[in-house]
């Protein structure tokens, strides 16, 4: 088959993929960030209810994530994927449906109702996702151009995250309401509008994998019902079928490793934050901002970083660099320093005012800081290393499978996260924290309560950071390697049986897990 002329992407490509993550990493920024201490401090949930919503809708994406991605692969040879597009039809259709993220921040409803809304939401966001990730991996196969795709999207990921944690700030500071839930539906209305905006730059900005000559040929069959019915089971086929692949397997390590960590920090902060550094909205608002900050500067320095050294190291560092920020947050707990509550007050909620004594700028700012340069790095070695994948992929099975592996990355990611934020506000629950009553500021908590907190905060992350990094230990894809792989495919699909160098079969087979004689459907 021969393989297709493909579009060069310019800036305006990468950027108009990229503004995607305005919704995918936007959504989950605030999901993360805000949902939880909005559930506890202004709607009267328990811990426990709390990390109910946010995981039982991961039980339905088990379904919805790979079938999302399975039907959008075979869409190719039908009419709606030639004509529309098989992952935009599914971008044009959340495109109305985004702004009901605001109907999950109106307060004072009851625990059935935020779970409804929390649903239907986490269905749109998964209809747009998993269809919009497969798309850089569409539109090139060169290793420098999909970094370049990856840095993009990290970078609006990290400026809309800067966007959820400082809009807060920015809406009591015009209309007032500290401490108040109207906060939090305007700042979703915001979000919700914005989300709908993004969607449609990618559908005018992005393109599919081109069609080959023999491709044109393939008439659309017609609706066949015993295939239909077979969905479910060829779906699961082909979801468990991506674990076979080595640097897939790799690949998750450092994945969950690192949006693992971060989803147990980003739903433990603000009560850490509220109970031991007594802060309230404004001021998890602003140490979060600061925080973003540093994740989109880390970004801009791991693009490079991944291109020249690979992921393996990159995640290296950034893993040593949130410990630090964790331990020093540890050392706060642990010392208390003397006058930091006093010096906290004295700022009058504005922290980036100045006038603080070195030592309360120390602990309010140092350890953020280093967490977010590390977290974006974490953020964005997974999802620079996805890009290539479908193309290791291809080596096995001789087939495009981007949708499938947006699917299983997808699925795999809610379920994760789905555990770390039931297990994470179980623990805290557990640990005697009490949440605030409808209408009512957040009561003082016991130590045992707040021990457990920072015990949560603090030493979970580490030990599922450090899990990743033992996994991917030696995770071999880089620029030289991709390279090599790419040019050993194309010389499968040209109808070659033996690899080109005894180096080539070693690298590939090093990548796939699998030997050469299996390679290209034979296994």
């Amino acid at each position: 088959m021969a393989t297709p002329e493909t579009r060069t992407p310019t800036w305006i490509n990468y950027w108009g993929w990229g503004s995607g993550d305005m919704l995918g990493a936007g959504a989950q920024a605030v999901i993360t960030g805000w949902l939880a201490y909005f559930f506890i401090t202004f709607c009267g949930l328990s811990p426990v209810e709390t990390g109910l919503i946010l995981g039982l809708p991961r039980l339905l994406e088990a379904i919805t994530c790979p079938l999302i991605g399975y039907i959008s692969d075979n869409l190719r040879h039908t009419w709606v994927g030639r004509h529309i597009g098989r992952r935009k039809i599914f971008l044009i259709i959340t495109i109305p449906l985004l702004p009901a993220f605001a109907l999950i921040f109106v307060s004072g409803q009851t625990f059935t109702y935020y779970l409804l809304t929390f649903v239907f939401f986490e269905f749109v966001y998964t209809m747009f996702l998993i269809p919009w990730e497969t798309l850089a991996a569409e539109m090139t196969k060169k290793y420098d151009e999909k970094a370049k795709f990856a840095g993009a999207r990290m970078m609006i990921a990290q400026t809309s995250a800067i966007l959820a944690s400082y809009l807060p700030t920015l809406i009591i500071n015009q209309l007032g309401g500290k401490d108040s839930p109207g906060t939090f539906l305007i700042m979703a209305a915001i979000f919700g509008g914005l989300f709908s905006l993004v969607v449609l730059l990618v559908v005018l900005l992005s393109w599919e994998r081109p069609y080959t000559e023999a491709e044109k040929l393939i008439q659309p069959e017609p609706m066949d019902w015993a295939k239909a019915a077979l969905i479910p089971v060829n779906m699961f086929r082909d979801l468990f079928s991506t674990l076979r692949i080595k640097a897939f397997r790799q690949h998750l390590s450092l994945y969950l490793g690192g949006y693992i960590s971060q989803d147990i920090f980003n739903t433990a902060f603000p009560l850490f934050v509220a109970t031991v550094m007594l802060g309230a909205t404004l001021v998890i608002s602003q140490l979060m901002t600061t925080m973003y900050v540093a994740q989109l500067i880390s970004v801009m320095i791991a693009v490079n970083v991944v291109i020249r050294t690979g992921p393996v190291m990159a995640y290296r560092i950034a893993i040593s660099l949130v410990c630090s920020a964790l331990l020093l947050f540890l050392a706060f707990y642990l010392i208390k320093p003397a006058g930091f509550a006093a010096g906290l007050t004295a700022l009058g909620g504005n922290l980036f005012g100045g006038g603080a004594s070195p030592a309360v700028m120390f602990w309010l700012f140092v350890p953020i800081i280093l967490a977010g340069l590390g977290r974006g790095t974490l953020n964005f070695v997974p999802w620079s290393v996805y890009n290539y994948l479908p193309d290791v992929d291809e080596a096995v099975t001789g087939q495009r499978r981007e949708g499938i592996f947006a699917g299983v990355m997808t699925f795999v990611r809610k379920i994760a996260q789905s555990g770390a934020i039931v297990l994470t506000t179980s623990l805290i629950g557990m640990g005697g924290f009490v949440s605030a009553a409808k209408g009512q500021p957040m009561p003082e908590q016991a130590p045992e309560a707040v021990r457990a907190l920072v015990l949560v905060m603090v030493g979970l992350p580490i030990l599922v950071m450090l899990a990743g990094m033992v996994i991917s230990w030696s995770f071999r894809l880089n620029a030289r390697t991709h390279a090599v792989l790419i040019h050993e495919v194309e010389r499968l699909r040209a109808g070659e049986t033996q690899p080109e160098t005894a180096e080539s079969r070693a690298i590939v087979e090093n990548l796939t897990g699998w030997p050469w004689e299996r390679l290209w459907g034979r296994g």
